[in-house]
């Protein structure tokens, strides 16, 4: 049955207004995925959308009718509020509304968790990475991925150990990396953040919302390749579900 659903965050980021526009405009790949907006009223947004206010670089809104790709919501809406900070720095105000169409406790729930490490991820680029190059790489885990237990079974594998709280700095070996230090930035039982010095990995424990493990990498090394990003991840992640 057809729902309404709002999420709403505000936070600090120690960053100026126009770091933090660049971010959410043109910037997206460092945190998110690559997107696109026309840089109008009126402009074009992802998966079908139309921006609804865009006044740089103080607010974004962008709105969908009819979502591409996405089956399970008919309508969507991102709104961003960028606001200076007296001393430095700025507040944001983000709210995602919409409509989901089924399994709406479900998709409510992997929306709200997942809004919390996006936002988290970004301003970890804000605070290490904003405005370098970066290379984004992105895949799912194999279908066994989807077990109750599967984001453990590639945090094991990936030698991170169980008592690795957030902010602890761990000696990992990362595919297509090797073993590199980083630092356990973000861990819940959803989601773990790996930060090296030139580089975020991001674990989504979507087995808990049904779906395959998932695995991002914003890479701003030079000369990084998604490519080759994408393959090395996906022989390790099919080693640890074999069938």
């Amino acid at each position: 049955m057809s729902k309404e659903f709002e999420i709403v965050r505000e936070f600090d980021v120690d960053a100026d207004p126009e770091q933090v526009w660049a971010a959410i405009t043109t910037g997206t790949g460092g945190w998110l995925w690559p997107m696109e907006y026309e840089p109008k009223e009126g402009g074009a947004a992802p998966y079908g959308g139309t921006v609804t206010a865009w006044d740089p670089p103080h607010r974004l809104t962008a709105r969908t009718e009819d979502v591409e790709d996405i089956a399970q919501q008919t309508f969507n809406q991102l709104d961003h509020v960028i606001e200076p900070r007296q001393g430095g720095g700025c507040r944001v105000r983000y709210v995602h509304s919409g409509i989901l169409v089924e399994d709406w406790d479900n998709q409510y729930d992997g929306a709200n968790k997942h809004t919390d490490f996006y936002l988290h991820t970004l301003r970890q680029y804000l605070t290490h990475f904003a405005g370098r190059p970066v290379v984004y790489a992105s895949l799912d885990a194999p279908a066994a991925s989807t077990a109750p237990d599967a984001l453990e079974t590639v945090s094991r594998g990936l030698g991170l150990p169980d008592g690795a709280a957030e902010g602890t700095t761990v000696r990992i070996d990362l595919p297509g990396t090797g073993l590199v230090e980083a630092v356990v930035d973000y861990r819940t039982p959803y989601f773990i953040g790996l930060r090296t010095e030139s580089a975020m990995h991001r674990i989504f424990g979507r087995n808990h919302f049904g779906a395959p493990v998932g695995v991002s990498v914003h890479d701003f090394a030079p000369g990084a390749d998604a490519e080759s990003t994408e393959r090395a991840w996906r022989t390790r992640l099919e080693s640890f579900f074999t069938e």
